[in-house]
């Protein structure tokens, strides 16, 4: 599953030179005009990530049932404090980030499909595992490109869900019997040999909104695929965030919880997040060293992607050798 991913993933800078070629103009040789790229030698001669740093250079996390007003929240928050904001990636973020930006077929996005889970989420073919497969990895592929804006530029982002509180989707569907056990040990298993390599958001700002608000949201929204989920899986996933992921996020960055009223006062939200000391977490413990080693890392999507690549058989996201090629050379015909 990855390894499709990962195909999709922008190239890492060597491989983008290499592919450059070179033109000939005037007799000269000339390579083709590329920007330069972070490195050893950048961080030798002075550029270190600590001068870049201000109050806000801070990542900011934003969470929430599904329709609990994530997106309108966090797009307020980043241009109330002048941060980037990173919409909530879905199916096709490797898609928005490489090539013309267009959703690409299918095959070549995870051979999952959103829609079909809130259709038939016991679908046999394992259609649940893999979406939240590819989900996980399209997010960590975006927390990468989040930590590169913030330690390149200084400007702190501000992001729809991320990495660190998927898994409260996984346990969901576990508890509602739509993927098996093994899927289980096998996620929790890449996000432990992935979110180890990554530093945790500064605050992580929680929208509480109760289950029956939630449906009546859908509702309201129409669309025929999200109608069809349930109060049941509703319910396991704001279970889950307030068991599992709030207590563990507490330990490791500031939370703020709002109720779906208190959400909608911006302007209160962003004044809680300034107030905040952010005196704990990881992020204190960082210098220019080891905000270097990550800058390398966060840079090298293939890198990144690498490390959810575990050797185990699951047939719901496992491919064949000649299977991944057919799919690999159907799409360079795509993007060559």
């Amino acid at each position: 599953m990855a390894l499709r991913l990962l195909k999709l993933a922008p190239a890492s800078a060597p491989t983008r030179i290499l592919s450059a070629g070179t033109r000939r103009a005037g007799g000269i040789h000339t390579s083709a005009r590329r920007e330069l790229q972070y490195g050893p030698l950048a961080y030798i001669l002075g550029e270190k990530t600590t001068k870049k740093l201000t109050e806000r250079s801070k990542v900011i996390t934003v969470d929430g049932n599904i329709c609990s007003g994530k997106s309108k929240l966090a797009k307020e928050i980043a241009e109330r404090l002048g941060l980037r904001h990173f919409p909530e990636a879905g199916i096709h973020y490797a898609d928005s980030v490489t090539g013309d930006g267009r959703p690409l077929d299918p095959a070549f996005s995870g051979s999952c499909s959103l829609e079909k889970f809130y259709d038939n989420p016991r679908s046999e073919d394992g259609n649940s595992y893999r979406l939240q497969s590819w989900l996980y990895s399209s997010r960590l592929l975006q927390y990468a490109d989040a930590l590169e804006h913030l330690l390149s530029t200084g400007q702190g982002v501000v992001l729809e869900r991320s990495i660190y509180s998927d898994f409260v989707f996984l346990e969901a569907m576990y508890r509602q019997g739509f993927i098996r056990k093994q899927c289980v040990e096998h996620y929790h298993e890449v996000k432990k040999v992935t979110i180890c390599e990554y530093l945790p958001p500064h605050i992580v700002v929680y929208i509480d909104v109760p289950v029956p608000e939630i449906q009546s949201r859908i509702q309201k929204k129409g669309n025929p695929h999200e109608m069809k989920i349930t109060p049941a899986y509703l319910q396991d996933i704001e279970n889950a965030y307030k068991k599992t992921f709030l207590p563990e996020m507490s330990d490791k960055c500031e939370v703020l919880q709002y109720t779906a009223k208190e959400a909608e006062d911006a302007e209160k939200v962003v004044e809680d997040i300034e107030y905040l000391k952010c005196d704990k977490g990881p992020w204190l413990k960082q210098d220019d060293r080891t905000f270097h080693h990550l800058r390398m890392l966060v840079q090298n999507k293939v890198e990144v992607l690498n490390y959810t690549t575990i050797p185990v058989y699951l047939p719901e996201i496992t491919i064949g050798a000649h299977q991944s090629d057919r799919i690999f050379r159907a799409f360079r015909e795509v993007r060559p």
